[in-house]
């Protein structure tokens, strides 16, 4: 709700500015009081003056982004969202906190590597009932800690479990090594839930509040579910192995450069995103290789109003995004 009267109260504001607004929404927004008390509101508030600023910088960069794919005949779609009155300082500052280790080189001749070559064209763990709803971290800078439950929460139903939300909270609160909703590292929450042998509970016992508390700890006794081992590896060279490792041991964490998410709404992404700023953790639930340009299927913590409902699809090859830079595997 408060996102929907903000956006309202920009659109407002930018049209006695431009006076470029649709007479569609003029009509279903907008009256004499409204046009009045939203002026006087935002000449009376810096803030929200700083955030119709950022608004419109926002759609001149989605037009300019929308121009450049248009050309290209790309499939990528950028335009307005809830993050469209943040400065990309801002959204890069509030979202953009993942920490990412360096993971060795994968060497498909190294001894015990076998490397499958008849995975499916097309495969998604939401098809196979282990893939859990979209979330939203919020304010929280703890997309590490969400990609990491969240590829536990699939792994342990795959393997025979029961698909349930974990608690994320307990990750921020507890991963000693990391900065709860200040940004971490999915490797180091990865160790600690190893080394400490750690039971992840369920959400309803420790529930999600966007902000770092205290630890809470839980009998040894207690149900939850342990991390018993990952792996990590580069596969920017290899990613057709990355889609074997994907159907054998399930959703893949990984790091990525999302600065161009700030605008996404939906589409394969194949430009206008670096492969050598690694700051958002996600979880690759699938890929598809049907079509003309094959993708990743990729799994967000930004709510489902986001993206493709929470969803975003990168292009296979080239490591886009840098996509398969720091790939995590995980075994409950």
């Amino acid at each position: 709700m408060a996102f929907t009267l903000t956006f309202v109260v920009l659109i407002i504001y930018h049209e006695l500015l431009t006076g470029s607004i649709s007479v569609e929404l003029n009509r279903k927004y907008l009256t004499d009081e409204d046009r009045l008390m939203t002026f006087q509101q935002v000449n009376e508030n810096n803030e929200l003056y700083q955030r119709l600023i950022n608004f419109q910088s926002s759609l001149k960069r989605q037009a300019f982004l929308n121009s450049q794919l248009k050309k290209s005949n790309h499939s990528a779609s950028y335009g307005i969202n809830q993050f469209s009155d943040f400065s990309p300082k801002q959204f890069k500052e509030r979202y953009l906190t993942a920490r990412a280790e360096t993971a060795p080189k994968f060497d498909p001749s190294r001894p015990g590597f076998q490397t499958k070559t008849n995975y499916p064209p097309r495969f998604d763990w939401r098809d196979h009932g282990v893939v859990g709803p979209v979330r939203n971290q919020e304010s929280c800078g703890g997309c590490w800690a969400f990609s990491v439950v969240e590829a536990i929460e699939s792994v342990s139903a795959k393997d025979g479990g029961k698909l349930q939300q974990l608690s994320v909270q307990q990750v921020i609160d507890c991963s000693y090594e990391n900065h709860g909703c200040n940004g971490g590292s999915p490797a180091e929450a990865l160790y600690w839930l190893i080394q400490t042998k750690l039971k992840l509970v369920n959400q309803a016992e420790y529930p999600f509040k966007a902000v770092a508390g205290s630890c809470q700890y839980f009998p040894r006794s207690h149900d939850g579910v342990i991390v018993r081992n990952y792996s990590a590896y580069d596969f920017s060279a290899h990613e057709e192995v990355m889609m074997s490792v994907l159907v054998e041991s399930g959703p893949l964490v990984v790091i990525v450069d999302a600065i161009s998410w700030q605008d996404y709404l939906g589409g394969i992404i194949q430009h206008h995103c670096s492969s050598h700023n690694a700051n958002h953790a996600v979880l690759i639930t699938g890929y598809d290789t049907t079509g003309e340009v094959p993708y990743w299927i990729v799994r967000n913590s930004w709510g489902t109003s986001w993206g493709d409902n929470g969803y975003v699809y990168i292009k296979i090859g080239n490591n886009m995004c840098g996509i398969a830079d720091n790939v995590a595997a995980v075994f409950v």
